[in-house]
């Protein structure tokens, strides 16, 4: 539209100018070498325009002229171009379709048609990748860090290649070369803080990544996550060397992200040790209130070395009134209970978990029953179920199930990869050992302490039937009498009564209990001994 007015107004402009010569006539005379010319100003005017309009067109010939050949080869070149970039297009969409052969032919055009182009010697290396060529696609990358602007290209290449054949050295050194070149790429700062969080190196780590927020390749609230996820790590690795310099930098990890469970649980235990108590269980229930977690309980539970199970005990409720309904705070104060004997409080925590129970709360209540009543039977049931049950929350990172956080995941490396959560697949796992060992322990104590009642009851009969047991005085014979000889038959043996009968009333032995480890005489035969050892592993 604004064109179509344009050329409206230069039409107009024309017209106007041309009526306004008509409106004006005169005459114009020139003469030159012996020529007189005589004519109308408009008529003039109409000559000098149609000499313009041919000197215009005599330049544009001869410019077409002498650029000719020029304009011929730019026409070869382009049509070139654009059929290296068809071939580029078509090599792209064959690699994607996984056509190795159409991908390996189209490379091969595209780099004859269009040489060194970025983007064919991408192509050339997915198309070797594609075919198995390792060696062709690696020179293809190595190729490319030769030139500046393909460098990063070529470098992310070696490194993908160098951790398929898994050479982590050759891959840690392209990913350092690439993050010495742009400190702000993701991926090679990725790279090398999870080689340096494997070899232990957290100040490095925390290097790069300082770096990489530097310029650019992070915003503030992921610079601060995976900030406190590296020093939580850095803590915990030097928890038993330099506790001071843990507490420090666990401190800063909770300021950073005060939910970080590995962290909160470092620093609550680090400043429990150091005496600040009160801190300690500020850090401990700001974390516990966003993520229940055994490990923040048990730190809490422990925040005092000296206390009492009893005070323990009252600690752990404080603990577990912030999230009252959630299930780890029934186990966890559960726990608290059984450490103090308080069997009631026990049960009665675990009593809405027994619906379903997992295997923490099925080996909480073989404990309870081992403990509270003695009843082995019953504890090896709630330990069998523990086998089956399902599962409790654990650290999860790429479907790995593992025992204890870590900074980076142990498939892909990605750095705070750890979750407290479900763990996928079965239903239930093998049981934990510490958890194992103290429902083991439970057992062996229950058994101790009926094979010592059994025992003394026995003893306490045997000196009862003692001291009811009251001879006839021997009567001497008569003097005429020959003493008859004594019979030689073999002296019988006493039985365990008998035994028992001859130890002195005023001190009775009691014999020391026999356990089922003890492979001498004891209140149980030894069938039953092996099959407890069988069972239970004690």
């Amino acid at each position: 539209m604004i064109r179509l007015v344009v050329y409206l107004l230069i039409l107009a402009g024309i017209a106007f100018g041309v009526a306004w010569l008509a409106d004006r006539p005169g005459t114009i005379a020139m003469d030159w070498q012996g020529w007189h010319i005589e004519t109308s100003v408009l008529v003039a005017a109409s000559g000098l325009l149609v000499l313009v309009a041919a000197v215009i067109l005599l330049w544009s010939l001869l410019r077409l002229i002498v650029r000719s050949p020029d304009m011929i080869a730019g026409s070869y070149r382009q049509r070139r171009r654009n059929r290296g970039w068809a071939a580029i297009s078509r090599g792209l969409v064959a690699v994607g379709s996984g056509d190795t052969l159409g991908a390996k032919r189209a490379a091969n055009d595209a780099q004859r048609l269009l040489g060194q182009e970025p983007l064919t010697h991408l192509l050339t290396a997915q198309a070797a990748q594609l075919s198995g060529d390792a060696a062709g696609a690696e020179a293809t990358f190595r190729a490319m860090t030769e030139t500046t602007s393909t460098r990063m290209l070529g470098l992310r290449g070696l490194h993908v290649e160098a951790r398929r054949r898994g050479d982590a050295n050759a891959a840690l050194m392209a990913a350092e070369e690439a993050a010495r070149y742009e400190p702000g790429l993701a991926w090679a700062a990725d790279a090398v803080i999870e080689a340096r969080c494997h070899a232990g190196d957290f100040a490095g780590a925390l290097a790069v990544l300082e770096r990489e927020a530097a310029h650019g390749g992070l915003d503030r609230a992921a610079h601060r996550r995976r900030r406190a996820v590296l020093l939580a790590a850095q803590a915990q690795a030097l928890e038993l060397a330099d506790p001071a310099v843990a507490r420090e930098k666990a401190v800063e990890a909770t300021r950073l992200a005060p939910t970080l469970v590995p962290a909160a649980e470092v620093a609550g235990r680090l400043l429990g040790a150091n005496g600040d108590t009160r801190k300690a269980a500020k850090v401990l229930e700001t974390a516990y209130a966003a993520t229940p977690h055994p490990d923040l309980a048990d730190a809490y539970l422990h925040l005092r070395p000296g206390d009492s199970s009893r005070e323990r005990l009252k600690r752990m409720r404080t603990l577990t009134a912030r999230m009252p309904a959630h299930a780890e705070s029934a186990l966890a104060l559960a726990r608290a209970a059984l450490d103090a004997q308080e069997f009631d409080v026990a049960r009665t925590s675990l009593g809405p978990l027994l619906g379903e129970p997992s295997q923490r709360t099925c080996l909480l209540m073989a404990e309870l029953e081992a403990a509270e009543n003695g009843d082995v039977g019953k504890a090896r049931e709630w330990t069998a179920r523990a086998v089956r049950a399902p599962r409790d929350p654990a650290w999860v990172a790429d479907g790995v199930v593992a025992e204890n956080w870590g900074p980076v995941s142990p498939v892909t490396g990605k750095l705070d990869a750890f979750e407290w959560r479900l763990p996928p697949g079965v239903a239930a796992t093998p049981l934990l050992e510490n958890e194992a060992d103290r429902v083991k322990a439970a057992i062996a104590a229950a058994l101790e302490s009926r094979a010592a009642k059994e025992i003394k009851n026995e003893v306490e009969s045997a000196a009862a039937d003692a001291a009811a047991f009251d001879p006839a005085p021997l009567k001497t014979p008569p003097a005429a009498d020959p003493v008859p000889k004594p019979i030689d038959t073999p002296a019988p043996v006493p039985s365990p009564a008998a035994a028992h009968r001859s130890v002195p009333l005023a001190q009775p032995v009691v014999a020391a209990p026999h356990l089922p480890d003890d492979p001498g005489p004891g209140p149980f035969p030894e069938d039953e001994i092996s099959e407890k050892r069988a069972t239970f592993g004690v």
